[in-house]
């Protein structure tokens, strides 16, 4: 009888321990799901905002592109004046000297003619040649005001695309939760339980272990950074090309006037290349920040669409 009763005692002890590990399961599961699940939303609007980013930084490079290739092509066109007006001085100066030994009305025909050479008012070449300078000049200030208003809108973007803490805790949480439910799994299966769902989660939710979310943040920094290098360069590029292409500066003729311009113009120039680095340097941190966000969305994504 003693024997029949001991028995009973321990069946009933097996079914509470088997009932009771099978409670601690669902509680692990359910740890999982609460603790899991969303993270692949709140990394869905970070690789759209980083998509965006980086479609935005990439006009920008190729506005700072087109600064560039405008501000050679003006220094070019300011090279052919400036060796036309040499010519033209040259001729002047021939003209002055014919004029020391002519009189009466061909000494007065030379002097005008050296007059209208000298103010430029007779020769058509170097007219067309100012205004496409002046023409190249504006479309260079138009582009460099192009590419540092979406360096500034990079800058932004970049600013607010981070893992935020509450995120990162969640998938902190979400890893302990998994190596908690490893654990109920390896008991449940000593119990002899089907174990065979649990461990499906655990092996793909566990693939959190291998994520580092750090790199989403390391990348926006580094995009965030670029961008207002370029946004900084660019509006002093854009002030610089700007003052370069305005009458006081183009109407100087002195030799110092010409040579300040001259500086003005390739100062331009250098400000846009730089521009257009930080933008490309922004494009390239921006793309590769999609990439780590997508490394860990696909992580996430697995994982909910085991849990649901």
């Amino acid at each position: 009888m003693k024997s029949k009763v001991s028995f009973c005692i321990l069946a009933v002890v097996a079914c509470f321990s088997a009932n009771a590990q099978d409670v601690e399961l669902d509680n692990a599961l359910r740890e999982t799901y609460m603790n899991c699940v969303g993270i692949d939303d709140a990394l869905h609007d970070m690789k759209v905002k980083a998509g965006t980013n980086t479609a935005v930084t990439g006009v920008g490079t190729g506005l700072g592109i087109g600064a560039v290739a405008t501000g050679i092509a003006k220094a070019k066109v300011d090279a052919n004046i400036e060796q036309k007006y040499k010519t033209m001085e040259n001729w002047t100066y021939g003209a002055s000297a014919h004029t020391q030994v002519a009189s009466g009305e061909d000494w007065l025909n030379e002097f005008k003619n050296s007059l209208n050479y000298k103010n430029n008012q007779q020769d058509p070449e170097i007219i067309r040649l100012t205004q496409k300078s002046k023409k190249l000049g504006n479309w260079r200030t138009g582009l460099l005001v192009g590419n540092t208003a979406t360096n500034i809108a990079g800058a932004a973007l970049a600013g607010t695309n981070k893992v935020e803490k509450s995120l990162e805790e969640q998938i902190d949480n979400c890893k302990s939760s998994v190596k908690n439910l490893k654990k109920e799994i390896t008991r449940a299966k000593f119990d002899g339980m089907d174990v065979s769902e649990a461990k499906e989660i655990a092996d793909i939710c566990g693939e959190f272990e291998y994520v580092d979310s750090s790199k989403i943040n390391t990348r926006a920094t580094g995009g965030m950074t670029s961008s207002i290098v370029g946004a900084s360069t660019g509006v002093v590029g854009t002030i610089t090309s700007a003052l370069v292409n305005s009458n006081r500066i183009r109407n100087d003729d002195s030799e110092s006037g010409q040579k300040k311009e001259k500086t003005l113009n390739t100062s331009a120039n250098v400000l846009a290349a730089g521009a257009t680095v930080a933008s490309a340097t922004a494009t390239v941190f921006n793309a590769a920040q999609i990439k780590a966000i997508k490394d860990i969305a696909q992580v996430a994504s697995a994982c909910t669409g085991v849990l649901k």
